[in-house]
C-alpha cells in the first residue's frame, strides 16, 4: 500500500520528467504552428495547472498537441494569429457543453482507422514542413507546397562559402542523431531522461559554445507581455463560414485526440479509470482559457502521459506540478530558452511526426480486421496530405459508414442479467460504431469482480470499431483479474466473426 507521502514523492519525481519532455514539445509545436514560442509555453502551463486540476483522467497530461499544429498553421496563415483566441474560446465552450451533455463516449465511436489515418497524415505534413525548418527555411502551409519547395530550400545550402542554412542543417542533424542514439542506447539508470531533451541540449550547447549564427527561439522577457486578449473586432469575424468550419474541426479533433489518448492511458496503469465527460469538461475549460490568454489549443497528449506513467506517477498532482515547473522556468530563467536553436526543435518534431504515422497500427488493422479498414486508413492519410484535413477526415468517415451500411437495418440488442454469481451479457443483431456508446455504458457499468460471460451467439456482424472497443475493455478487465468468457456466434453468420471472436477469446484467456 502506497502511503500519501510515498505517492507525493513519486508524483514530484514524475512531474520533473514530464516537465523535461514538455518543454521542447511546447516550443517546437508553437514554432510548427507558425506562432510565437510563448504561446506554446502558456498552453503548457494551462494544460498542467488548470486541466490537471480538473481532469477526469488522473494520469493524463495535457498541453499543446502536434496533431493540431498543421491546422493552426493554416488557420494563422489565412486569418491571422489574433483570430485564434476567439476561436479557442468557442472551442472551449463546445467541449464544456459536450461534457455536460455526456457525449464524451460518442467520440470513441469514431473509427480507429480514421483517427489513426488522420494522425498519420498530420505526421507526414509535420515532417514535410519541418524538413524546411531543419534547413533554416520557412515551411509552407500544405503538403504539396512543401514538397515543391524542397528544391529551393536545398539550393540555399550551397554557396561560395558555408551558408547559414548549411550550418542550421548540420546542427539539426546532430540534434536528431543525439535523440535517436539516446533512445536506442541510453543506460537503464538514465531511462527516464527523454531523448528530446538530450537532442535539444546537445544542439543548444553546440550553438552557444561555437556562437553559431543560426535562428533561435524568441522568448519575451516577461510572459505577461505575450498575453493578448481577444477584441470585439475579432469576435465580429467569427461568423465567417471558413472560421466556423475550422472551429468545429478543432473542437472535434481536439476532443477525439484527448479521449483516445485517455483510453490509451487507461491501458497503461491499474488505477482509477478515466471519466470521459469530466475530462472533456476540463479540456473545455483549458481551451477556453487558452483562447482568453492568446495561446495554442490543448489536448491530452500520449507522449507526456506515457512518460508520466513510466516515471511512476500516482495522482494528478504530477500533471499539475509539471505546469508549475514550466511557469517557474519561464518566469525565472527565460534566457535559457532563448538559447535553443529552432533547427533543434525541428528535429524533435520530425521524430514526433514519425511517431504519429504509427505503421504498427496499420499492421494491427490488417492482421485483425482485413483490408477494408486499412483502405479507409490509406484514403484518409492520402486526402489529409494531398487535399486538407477536413477532406481526409470527412472521406474516411464516409467510407466507414459505407462499410456498415448493409448492416444498419439490424439493430443491436444488449441484454445483461445475473445468473448465480456470474453476469451474462447477450448481444443480438449487428454491432457497429453507432453502438459504441451503448456498449461502453453496458460494460463499464458492470459490477467489479464478477465473472462475465459475453454471449454473441445471435450476432450477425461486428465492425472493427466496436471490436476494438470490446477488445480494450477486455484487456483492461482481465489485467485487473476479472474472468471473462466469450461465446462466439456460428461461423456461417459472417466470415469476419469467427476470427474476431477467436481473438477476443484469446485476450480473455
Amino acid at each position: 500500500m502506497i502511503t500519501n507521502g510515498s505517492a507525493l514523492a513519486r508524483d514530484l519525481a514524475s512531474s520533473l520528467v514530464v516537465f523535461l519532455v514538455a518543454i521542447p514539445l511546447c516550443l517546437g509545436i508553437a514554432i510548427a504552428s507558425g506562432v510565437p514560442a510563448a504561446m506554446g509555453l502558456i498552453s503548457g502551463i494551462i494544460g498542467g495547472l488548470v486541466v490537471g486540476l480538473l481532469a477526469g483522467s488522473p494520469l493524463q497530461v495535457s498541453g499543446p498537441a502536434a496533431g493540431l499544429a498543421v491546422i493552426v498553421f493554416g488557420f494563422v496563415e489565412e486569418y491571422g494569429v489574433a483570430m485564434l483566441g476567439p476561436v479557442l474560446l468557442i472551442v472551449g465552450l463546445l467541449q464544456i457543453l459536450a461534457g455536460f451533455l455526456k457525449i464524451g463516449s460518442w467520440f470513441r465511436a469514431i473509427s480507429p482507422a480514421v483517427v489513426h489515418g488522420m494522425l498519420a497524415g498530420i505526421g507526414i505534413l509535420i515532417i514535410l514542413g519541418q524538413i524546411h525548418v531543419l534547413m533554416g527555411a520557412k515551411p509552407a502551409a500544405g503538403g504539396i507546397e512543401n514538397i515543391t519547395a524542397i528544391d529551393e530550400s536545398v539550393g540555399r545550402l550551397t554557396g561560395a562559402s558555408v551558408t547559414t542554412e548549411a550550418v542550421a542543417l548540420l546542427v539539426g542533424l546532430i540534434a536528431l542523431l543525439a535523440m535517436v542514439c539516446w533512445e536506442k542506447f541510453r543506460p537503464k539508470s538514465l531511462s527516464l531522461v527523454p531523448g528530446a531533451l538530450v537532442g535539444v541540449a546537445t544542439a543548444t550547447a553546440l550553438t552557444t559554445g561555437l556562437e553559431l549564427p543560426i535562428a533561435r527561439v524568441e522568448v519575451p522577457a516577461s510572459l505577461v507581455e505575450s498575453i493578448t486578449l481577444p477584441t470585439a473586432a475579432n469576435f465580429a469575424q467569427l461568423a465567417q463560414p471558413g472560421i466556423v468550419l475550422l472551429t468545429l474541426m478543432i473542437a472535434v479533433i481536439a476532443s477525439a485526440e484527448t479521449l483516445l489518448s485517455a483510453a490509451a492511458v487507461d491501458r497503461m496503469h491499474d488505477g482509477k479509470r478515466t471519466r470521459f465527460n469530466k475530462e472533456l469538461f476540463a479540456q473545455g475549460v483549458g481551451n477556453g482559457l487558452c483562447g482568453l490568454l492568446g495561446a495554442l489549443p490543448i489536448t491530452g497528449v500520449i507522449v507526456r502521459s506515457s512518460a508520466n506513467i513510466q516515471a511512476g506517477a500516482r495522482t494528478r498532482t504530477s500533471a499539475i506540478l509539471h505546469g508549475v515547473w514550466i511557469l517557474a522556468l519561464v518566469a525565472l530563467l527565460p534566457g535559457v530558452l532563448a538559447m535553443v536553436p529552432l533547427t533543434a526543435l525541428a528535429a524533435v518534431l520530425l521524430v514526433t511526426g514519425w511517431r504519429l504515422i504509427s505503421l504498427h497500427h496499420v499492421r494491427h488493422l490488417f492482421e485483425h480486421h482485413g483490408l477494408v479498414p486499412v483502405g479507409i486508413w490509406a484514403v484518409t492519410v492520402a486526402m489529409v496530405v494531398l487535399q486538407d484535413l477536413l477532406v481526409g477526415v470527412a472521406l474516411g468517415l464516409a467510407l466507414s459508414i459505407l462499410e456498415i451500411l448493409p448492416y444498419l437495418r439490424r439493430k443491436l440488442v444488449i441484454r445483461h442479467s445475473e445468473v448465480d454469481d456470474e453476469i451474462h451479457v447477450r448481444l443480438r443483431g449487428a454491432v457497429t460504431c453507432r453502438d459504441v456508446p451503448a456498449l461502453l455504458s453496458t460494460f463499464e457499468g458492470l459490477p467489479d469482480g464478477r465473472k462475465v460471460n459475453i454471449i454473441g451467439k445471435h450476432l450477425f456482424y461486428m465492425d472493427h470499431t466496436s471490436a476494438e472497443t470490446i477488445s480494450e475493455w477486455l484487456r483492461r478487465e482481465t489485467k485487473s483479474g476479472r474472468i471473462v468468457e466469450i461465446h462466439a456466434p456460428p461461423a456461417a453468420r459472417h466470415p469476419r466473426l469467427k476470427p474476431l471472436f477467436a481473438r477476443l477469446s484469446a485476450e480473455a484467456a
